[in-house]
């Protein structure tokens, strides 16, 4: 079997969809399961309506309703009759979001988000199916949360990896052409749950982990892999070959291309990842796989944008020792912050972290009452694997610099 992974780039209008097609017709589609994630920014649209619904009640309805408009629109451009079948599947899932968002009793803001927010993908897959059916392609839709079963840590859930691998074993027609949904599973309780922001990728991973597939395309809106994310860098270079080992390094670092979790199971299986470009399906792209150096061999950039930079110190200038680090991993585990750097001497310890469920302000206040404490907030982290001296000063040039640290292979820098 081969897994095909498509981005909401991909599909956010329906001219997306329609290449779909046309790429399906050029590579073969038998025995395939294609992972969608949702269209176009309709999960940052989503993540609005989620904010709408916990602190202003008065826009929940206008935020949902925009979300409403631009995929009946894209129904719209792809059936030209608003009496096709499709128009009252994805009302229904709709119906069912509104539905939610009137009779829940639950506080829980993270497992509120994931409710939400897993809509923008069984939408998106429910119009990718209709329409390629229409087009004669054949296909069967899935659920992926009948398929994967994951833990309770609503918006950064763990896979239950056997029982997730029985459920496809015994569900999933491997002879057909099947879409599923990227990013999205179920808890024991059958409440949706997701696997964190990009996700999709890693959903394709798990099935073709557990399908023993021959290969992942993930199709992007770039050539394939580059050495750095074109947004924020200029004379970016394509790499045309990545070792696993790579691949998670520059992943573990933040390459926006590939989820963190993608590697591991396609590595454990020497299952090949290849990165192609849905504009242009024929080109080579990027391929992932077994022993394989970085080629060509160039630095290779990496940002992550408005992270958070916390120094830490003694009050009365001991040493930060073993017991101290214990409690500040304790405390950066019990508020769910990501740490990206670590940084220590004998009487402080610098820490990078990722404020992805806004805990913050409690988090200083815990740390206050034992160490002296300076925060940086809106911080850059940069990261250069393969680094040369030239990398190091186009990243720190014009920027003040608040940490460097550097290995063999990589230098990473945090700048304000």
């Amino acid at each position: 079997m081969q897994i095909f992974k498509f981005g909401g780039a991909s599909i956010k209008d329906a001219l997306g969809v329609k290449n779909i097609v046309s790429i399906l017709e050029k590579t073969g589609y038998k025995k395939t399961v294609i992972v969608v994630s949702a269209m176009g920014k309709t999960t940052n649209a989503l993540e609005q309506v989620v904010k709408n619904y916990f602190e202003n009640k008065k826009e929940l309805q206008s935020s949902l309703q925009d979300v409403i408009k631009y995929h009946n629109n894209i129904l719209l451009d792809l059936f030209d009759n608003e009496n096709h079948p499709s128009f009252k599947k994805i009302g229904g899932f709709f119906n069912e979001l509104t539905d939610f968002l009137k009779i829940n009793k639950s506080p829980d803001y993270n497992f509120v988000y994931d409710q939400v927010i897993s809509i923008g993908e069984l939408v998106s897959t429910s119009i990718v199916s209709e329409y390629l059916n229409s087009a004669g392609l054949k296909n069967t839709w899935i659920d992926a949360r009948y398929h994967i079963k994951t833990d309770t840590y609503y918006r950064r859930a763990h896979v239950q990896w056997e029982e997730t691998q029985t459920l496809i074993h015994s569900k999933l027609d491997r002879a057909s052409l099947n879409i599923t949904q990227g990013f999205i599973g179920s808890d024991i309780n059958n409440f949706t749950t997701t696997l964190g922001r990009e996700g999709s990728d890693y959903t394709a991973a798990i099935y073709a982990y557990c399908l023993n597939a021959e290969s992942v395309t993930i199709w992007k809106d770039v050539p394939g892999i580059l050495n750095a994310d074109p947004r924020y860098f200029t004379n970016t270079q394509l790499l045309n070959k990545i070792s696993y080992r790579e691949a998670i390094e520059l992943a573990f670092y933040g390459a926006s291309v590939i989820h963190p979790k993608t590697i591991q199971p396609l590595q454990r299986k020497e299952i090949p990842l290849f990165v192609k470009s849905f504009l242009n399906p024929e080109s080579k792209g990027t391929v992932i796989r077994k022993e394989t150096i970085l080629d060509p061999m160039i630095p290779c950039f990496i940002v992550k944008k408005n992270q958070v930079l916390i120094s830490l110190s003694s009050l009365d200038f001991s040493y930060i020792v073993e017991e101290n680090i214990s409690d500040i991993f304790n405390l950066l585990h019990l508020y769910k912050m990501k740490v990206d750097v670590i940084q220590n001497s004998a009487i402080s310890f610098s820490v990078c972290i990722d404020n992805v469920y806004n805990n913050l302000e409690k988090l200083l206040q815990h740390l206050k009452a034992k160490f002296k404490v300076t925060c940086h907030a809106d911080v850059s982290l940069y990261t250069i694997r393969h680094y040369n001296q030239d990398a190091i000063n186009q990243i720190e040039l014009g920027k003040t610099v608040l940490l460097k640290q550097l290995t063999q292979e990589t230098v990473q820098v945090v700048t304000k």
